[in-house]
């Protein structure tokens, strides 16, 4: 009865006059940010001034998370509405197949022009889903081919990815609602100073307790932390562009991460470090400014919330769930769960994920592979600082944790408690029932989306310790599942 109900409220919403008119959507995604390192989220030194006026403009999501903690399967769900397992593109650098369904078409189909500027990330196959893509260089976070222990630098000749969304903006027809998938390289490896200016620095930089406090670890982080300045001066510019085309009002900006920040501990773990995302929408004409809500929302609710707003019914190949409800009244409930996605990144792992505001259990499907980190952070100065005080043994417990084999099987966490998720209660005898509950909603969940274990593990692709790349096994561009396994679906 109050599922119907908010369906009620929402018809009303989008048929009264003030909504008549469908309004233009833009995507805007950072590539390797974390969800908490803005201004908005409470960060006390970062430098984030426009990414902070949306969350004033708007509304600002305290629990919001993606499916996958790696950049193209997040990217894969997001676009198709579906969990990573069901996309065909689980793993970082396989393609979407060509008969996926994407949200993208459905738009167009509701009259909306749209358009992709940046980092794609998504294959060949779909890119006709889009009446223009202006493509960022692949070099801003693929690592060149090559033969050699040094093969090249990632490093694009258009850094931030960002360069083409005003002129994309500016270019659109007037005629047509508009949707516009704004994709940054930004905050992504590998980093180069000059960044921002003024740039951070190393008195700004706040270091998690998982990772150790050293001078090599607080520069890499004042990098990063400069990247996500220059993204968030982009966001300006399209905030500018919007008021100076006299269409803000009736434009919808949703601002997120594809995953989390690119160090150890974090991007491709399952912790909220990987999968927990900022979440900010400004939308004048739908919108009261300066809210926040602490419902849950998932990156795979984006597809059919956003084809609603165009006046479209859901399809049934989305797997996720409006979040319109929350957009009228931010303290409704859309979700009890979230549930995310481990799967090969550059080295293989498999792991599931699921969380309430409170709670989240995490399942390591391959315990005895350590919690190795992306190869591009696999490559940086924390990972050597890592490595080097684990020799002497300066590390604390929680910052070995990337280097731990085997894992745990199951890893529980209250998250109120324990924000950096450092103590295991899963063997904790008075967490139990809670141990149980989160069990059965994760076999739920592998039930109700056929799920399964793979039947054969995926080589790595780099050194665990050095993060070079193999080459006996690494090839760009990467084969697609079916060419790797036979097969789009379980393997």
């Amino acid at each position: 009865m109050k599922y119907r109900l908010h369906l009620l409220v929402i018809f009303l919403f989008l048929s009264s006059n003030l909504f008549a008119e469908k309004p233009n959507i833009i995507l805007i995604i950072a590539d390797d940010m974390n969800w908490d390192d803005c201004g908005a989220y409470g960060h006390p030194s970062i430098k984030t001034p426009h990414i902070d006026a949306l969350a004033e403009s708007g509304l600002t999501f305290q629990h919001a998370y993606l499916t996958a903690n790696s950049c193209s399967p997040s990217r894969a769900s997001i676009i198709t509405g579906r969990y990573p397992h069901n996309t065909g593109a689980e793993q970082l650098h396989w393609p979407l197949p060509a008969d996926s369904l994407t949200f993208v078409e459905q738009l167009k189909s509701a009259g909306y022009y749209t358009a992709a500027a940046g980092k794609w990330h998504l294959g060949e196959a779909v890119k006709n889903r889009f009446d223009d893509i202006f493509e960022a260089d692949t070099a801003g976070f693929i690592l060149p081919s090559g033969t050699g222990e040094n093969p090249g630098k990632m490093v694009a000749k258009s850094p931030s990815g960002c360069e083409a969304w005003v002129s994309t903006l500016q270019g659109r027809p007037k005629d047509q609602p508009f949707f516009l998938w704004f994709a940054a390289l930004d905050p992504h490896r590998a980093y180069e100073k000059g960044a921002l200016d003024p740039p951070h620095k190393s008195t700004d930089i706040q270091i998690p307790p998982y990772m150790p406090d050293t001078p090599e670890v607080r520069e890499d982080f004042r990098l990063y932390y400069d990247e996500v300045g220059r993204l968030d001066q982009y966001v300006g510019q399209v905030v500018e562009e919007l008021e100076k085309q006299k269409i803000s009002e009736n434009t919808l900006i949703l601002f997120i991460s594809d995953n989390g920040r690119p160090f150890p501990g974090d991007k491709t773990t399952l912790y909220d470090g990987g999968i927990r995302t900022p979440w900010i929408m400004k939308w004048p004409a739908g919108i009261k400014a300066g809210q926040r809500s602490t419902s849950l929302v998932s990156s795979v609710d984006i597809a059919p919330s956003f084809t609603q707003l165009a006046g479209l019914e859901k399809s049934d190949r989305f797997e996720g769930t409006s979040f319109l409800p929350i957009i009228k009244k931010p303290t409704a409930i859309t979700r009890t769960h979230i549930f995310a996605e481990d799967h090969w990144h550059d080295y293989e792992d498999h792991g599931r994920a699921v969380a309430t505001q409170t709670w989240k259990l995490i399942h390591n499907t391959y315990p005895d592979l350590p919690n190795t980190p992306s190869a591009d952070a696999g490559r940086s100065p924390t990972w050597t600082a890592i490595q080097k005080l684990q020799k002497s043994g300066g590390l604390s417990e929680a910052q070995q944790r990337c280097l731990s084999k085997p894992r745990a099987e199951f890893e529980l966490y209250h998250l109120k408690d324990d924000p950096f998720e450092l103590k295991n209660l899963a063997s904790d005898p008075e967490h139990q029932a809670i141990l149980a509950e989160l069990k059965k909603a994760l076999a739920k969940q592998f039930k109700e989306t056929n799920d399964y274990l793979p039947s054969k593990r995926t080589p790595d692709e780099f050194d665990r310790e050095t993060g070079a790349p193999d080459h006996s096994v690494r090839r760009r561009p990467r084969a697609s599942k079916k060419e790797m396994f036979g097969t789009e679906g379980p393997y």
